[in-house]
């Protein structure tokens, strides 16, 4: 059951305008793609479910910015990424990625690399827009995940979310030869939050999820068909703390569930054991896992506790902005995005 979460106007309203004073990328405007970072974890298995992967290279495919129509007379945004080296005549994955709350589709683009993740292993990676939290702040961006986030949260405008990323994943494969079986949704902060929410109630289309800092904030989860799910969260992490509560850094008075819940929830759906194993990363001491396993159709769901990590996307710089907006700089003996297409290239519907 998500806790009330009360907006503080005047902490959202200083933090906007330190957003802009400090220029994080606007929605709606094309990225620089972010260089891969130099961190052991750029090649796979980055996890202990994953698969060895391709590290990043220089995007040189192209972008489709777009547009789409929910609930009659709602227009959402999105950009879409097509690397130059997709296969012709056989199905690829797509990702979903999505933005943390006061972020955007280009700023997440740029931050996460994903589109260099997407040039080297041959995925087709879109970042939507989420909901602008006031008319004079249009590229400081929310989702409704349920319990949170600002005005898109369920007990505000309670926008329609899931409906535009199934609509938007089923325009994508209407348009491009996406594989079905391999749909899957990644996302940091509020937009792991809605990931979350995402294999609950999107379970038909979304195969696998992998966030950083996320929780599941939704008073249901009928989940009808297995996910996968990783979950990475620092230890640190001032903005959703690990054992849920009120983060000091927090953007909105918001109690937070435990994100360990969501996974337990999760995995209670995907037919997991009660309780997980754990495994420590043997080349990196400041990671332990906990992982269910084994799961209905071959799913699992993984934790990934980082020693020492704050708020921030782990593993690739964030610009000034971000870094005061998370708790400061991101923790760089991690690659989250690394870590989180090797687990999802490891988990497609079969």
């Amino acid at each position: 059951m998500p806790r009330r979460v009360t907006a503080d106007p005047c902490a959202v309203a200083a933090l906007v305008a330190l957003v802009v004073a400090c220029g994080v990328v606007a929605a709606g405007t094309r990225a620089a793609p972010a260089a891969a970072p130099s961190t052991r974890s750029t090649i796979g298995p980055v996890v202990p479910d994953g698969v060895a992967i391709k590290p990043a290279t220089t995007p040189r495919g192209r972008h489709v910015t777009g547009t789409i129509v929910i609930g009659g007379n709602v227009v959402r945004s999105y950009t879409l990424y097509l690397p130059r080296s997709l296969p012709k005549h056989s199905p690829v994955p797509l990702l979903v990625a999505l933005h943390g709350g006061l972020g955007s589709g280009p700023q997440f683009e740029q931050q996460s690399g994903f589109d260099g993740l997407a040039e080297a292993n041959r995925f087709i990676v879109v970042y939507p827009n989420g909901t602008a939290i006031h008319r004079f702040a249009p590229n400081q961006l929310v989702w409704n995940g349920g319990g949170c986030c600002s005005v898109a949260e369920q007990g505000q405008e309670n926008v329609d979310d899931v409906g535009f990323i199934s609509s938007l994943i089923t325009k994508l494969e209407r348009q491009y030869d996406i594989d079905k079986g391999r749909v899957f949704a990644a996302g940091h902060s509020n937009g792991a939050i809605l990931a979350e929410r995402l294999a609950c109630q999107l379970s038909g289309q979304i195969v696998a999820i992998g966030v950083q800092a996320g929780v599941l904030f939704v008073n249901s989860c009928p989940m009808p068909h297995p996910v996968a799910a990783l979950e990475i969260h620092g230890t640190v992490d001032q903005n959703i703390p690990i054992n849920g509560g009120y983060g000091q850094r927090s953007l909105t008075k918001t109690d937070y569930p435990p994100p360990v819940d969501g996974l337990k929830t999760i995995a209670a759906h995907d037919a997991c054991p009660s309780a997980p194993t754990n495994a420590p990363d043997p080349s990196n001491a400041a990671v332990r896992f906990q992982i269910w396993q084994p799961c209905r159709a071959g799913t699992v769901v993984e934790w990934a506790m980082v020693a020492g990590a704050n708020h921030a996307w782990m593993g690739h710089p964030g610009s000034r902005a971000t870094q005061l907006l998370t708790g400061g700089k991101p923790y760089s003996g991690f690659d989250s995005s690394a870590a989180i297409w090797s687990f999802l290239a490891a988990h497609p519907r079969r």
